[in-house]
């Protein structure tokens, strides 16, 4: 039996040629793939729009050969804009949401059903609290509508509960989208992708550093195959970074984000971060020295300022 492993940016990596009781599950598990029945095929978790995991798609085929099945590998490295990466991630952040939702309401109404079947089992019992007559003719019937009673309410219990956490859930995939571009995540994903870009420079390029002890660690700079792919990568990367820095320069045009720097605060100033007012006590490159009204000092990110108020003009932003 033939099985081929594709890895493209829009679909991730996928299997193709799996069947129920082929004896591939067994292998494709121990590597971290997980099934999809909305996509009918194993895959391998975060993959989608992301550099191959060429060490777990190599290891599943050699496990998977050892097992008597013909492996072919197909990989795509071409990347998705990042636009389209992520115009295609909120659809389906969306999607979901709304599933989840309509899933919550569901749940919501199975809850109010079992509520109203717990009541009429309630009201079926003697009134007043009539205890159980033993002996009496009435004992079994008597017994019986407790057991259904107890057995009602704890469905109500069980359905209010399922609601519960459905309603949870669904609250979260709803606020997932908003959470991702919120201002401080996205200046925080700006400067992680400026990181990312300085590492791939320094591959491409060679390094050399100084460990402690004066021995100077050198790394040569990338040849062949290997530089092809790292270009590949400083590629996507730079789009990313073009579309997040887009994205910030437009929340701070709306007001939905502060830009804040050395030129714009001064020592004695009072910016806001989260909770209560604090007094800037020294200006850095990328923060902001601070004390709070109960004398407690850090430092904060001028992209993490939320208000500004300046301590001779007491113009606020």
């Amino acid at each position: 039996m033939t099985l081929t492993i594709i890895h493209a940016a829009a679909e991730g990596t996928l299997i193709e040629g799996t069947s129920r009781g082929d004896g591939s599950a067994e292998a494709l598990k121990a590597n971290g793939w997980r099934w999809s029945r909305a996509l009918g095929s194993w895959y391998v978790p975060h993959s989608r729009d992301r550099e191959p995991k060429t060490a777990i798609i190599n290891r599943t085929a050699e496990q998977l050969t050892a097992a008597g099945f013909i492996v072919e590998i197909s990989i795509d490295y071409a990347r998705r804009p990042a636009a389209t990466v992520e115009a295609d991630l909120l659809d389906r952040r969306s999607d979901r949401a709304a599933a989840l939702e309509a899933r919550a309401g569901r749940r919501q109404q199975d809850a109010t059903e079992e509520a109203e079947r717990a009541a009429r089992a309630l009201r079926r019992l003697p009134e007043g609290g009539e205890p159980i007559k033993v002996g009496h003719h009435s004992e079994a019937g008597h017994r019986r509508a407790i057991a259904r009673a107890d057995a009602a309410v704890r469905r109500s219990i069980d359905a209010d509960e399922a609601a519960r956490r459905a309603q949870v859930h669904a609250d979260i995939a709803a606020a997932a989208n908003d959470a991702r571009y919120a201002p401080i995540a996205v200046a925080n994903r700006i400067e992680k992708l400026r990181a990312d870009r300085a590492g791939l420079r320094r591959r491409l390029d060679g390094s050399s550093r100084t460990l402690p002890g004066g021995r100077v660690e050198t790394t040569t700079a990338a040849t062949g195959a290997y530089a092809e792919r790292l270009e590949q990568e400083l590629a996507t990367t730079d789009d990313q970074l073009t579309y997040w820095q887009e994205v910030r320069a437009e929340q701070i045009s709306t007001g939905a984000a502060t830009n804040h720097s050395k030129e714009t605060i001064s020592v004695g100033d009072q910016i806001k971060y989260f909770g209560n007012w604090c007094t800037v006590t020294r200006t850095n490159t990328k923060s902001v020295t601070i004390v709070d009204a109960y004398g407690h000092r850090g430092t904060v990110l001028y992209t993490h300022i939320r208000e500004h108020r300046a301590s001779q003009s007491g113009v606020s932003s």
